[in-house]
C-alpha cells in the first residue's frame, strides 16, 4: 500500500524542517510532499537545502489550490493513501495509523482526525471552537452526519477520494465545503481522536476579520453546493418519471 503525506506550507521557515524531520522518524514507510504555496519566507530555500521532496508553486494559490495539488501528485502517482498534515507542526504523526487502522476497518472513504473525541492537547480558542461548532451543526443539518471537528486539516483519503479531490477542490477554507462534498457524492467519512498541538512557529493566516469571511463564504459555499446536488437529483428523478 503506498502511502503519501501532503504537506501544505506557506511561509514555514520555522516549522518546515522540524515537520520533516519528524515525518522522518516516526512514519518512515509515508511517503511525503511538501507543496510551497509561494512562500515569501525561506521555506523553499530550506527544502532545497535539505533535499527534502517539494513542489513549489510559482503563485499563491491558498490552501485550497496547495492541497489539490497535494491530492493531483498522489494520483499521478498511484498512491493508494493520501493524509494531510499542516506545515506548522500541530498533528502528530504517531496519529497516523489510528487514522489508518480505522479507515480499513470502518470501510471508511475519508477519516478526520478530531480534537474533540477525547479532548487531549491543544483545545483551540474559544472563538474558534464556536465557529468549529457552528460548521458541525451546519454540516449535521444537512448532510445527516456528526463531524465533531469539520475545521480539522488532519485527514486521510483512500484512493477514490483521493480521485475526486485532484479534480474538484474548494479554495478558500476547504475543509468543512469539502467534508460536505464527499458525504453527497455518496463516501462515507468517520473520525478519530486526534493529539493536537498548539502551532509550533509562525503567523496564523486566519485573523479576526478574515474569520468573519470564513464564517460568510464557507456557510454560502455549503448551501450552494447543497441546494445545487438537490436540483441536479431532483432533475433526474423528474426526468425517470
Amino acid at each position: 500500500m503506498k502511502k503519501l503525506i501532503i504537506i501544505p506550507a506557506y511561509n514555514e521557515e520555522s516549522n518546515i524542517k522540524d515537520v520533516v524531520n519528524y515525518i522522518i522518524r516516526t512514519v518512515p514507510d509515508y511517503d511525503y510532499i511538501i507543496i510551497n504555496d509561494g512562500s515569501t519566507d525561506k521555506t523553499e530555500e530550506i527544502c532545497k537545502n535539505e533535499g527534502f521532496n517539494y513542489i513549489s508553486l510559482p503563485v499563491n494559490l491558498g490552501i485550497g489550490g496547495a492541497v489539490q495539488t497535494g491530492y493531483r501528485y498522489a494520483l499521478e502517482n498511484q498512491y493508494d493513501i493520501a493524509v494531510q498534515i499542516d506545515g506548522d507542526g500541530q498533528h502528530d504523526c504517531r496519529d497516523l495509523d489510528r487514522l489508518l487502522d480505522k479507515l480499513k476497518k470502518n470501510r471508511y472513504n475519508m477519516v478526520i482526525g478530531s480534537r474533540f473525541i477525547s479532548r487531549e492537547g491543544f483545545q483551540s480558542s474559544f472563538t474558534r471552537r464556536l465557529g468549529i461548532s457552528y460548521f458541525s451543526s451546519l454540516i449535521k443539518a444537512i448532510t445527516k452526519v456528526r463531524i465533531t471537528d469539520p475545521t480539522s486539516g488532519l485527514r486521510m483519503c483512500d484512493k477514490r477520494v483521493i480521485e475526486v479531490f485532484a479534480k474538484e477542490y474548494p479554495t478558500d477554507y476547504p475543509e468543512p465545503e469539502s467534508i460536505v462534498t464527499i458525504i453527497r457524492k455518496g463516501f462515507s467519512v468517520g473520525e478519530v481522536e486526534a493529539n493536537m498541538k498548539e502551532r509550533q512557529g509562525g503567523v496564523s493566516s486566519i485573523n479576526a476579520m478574515k474569520a468573519v469571511y470564513y464564517m460568510i463564504k464557507v456557510t454560502l459555499a455549503i448551501l450552494i453546493s447543497y441546494a445545487a446536488n438537490k436540483n441536479i437529483i431532483g432533475g433526474l428523478q423528474a426526468n425517470d418519471a
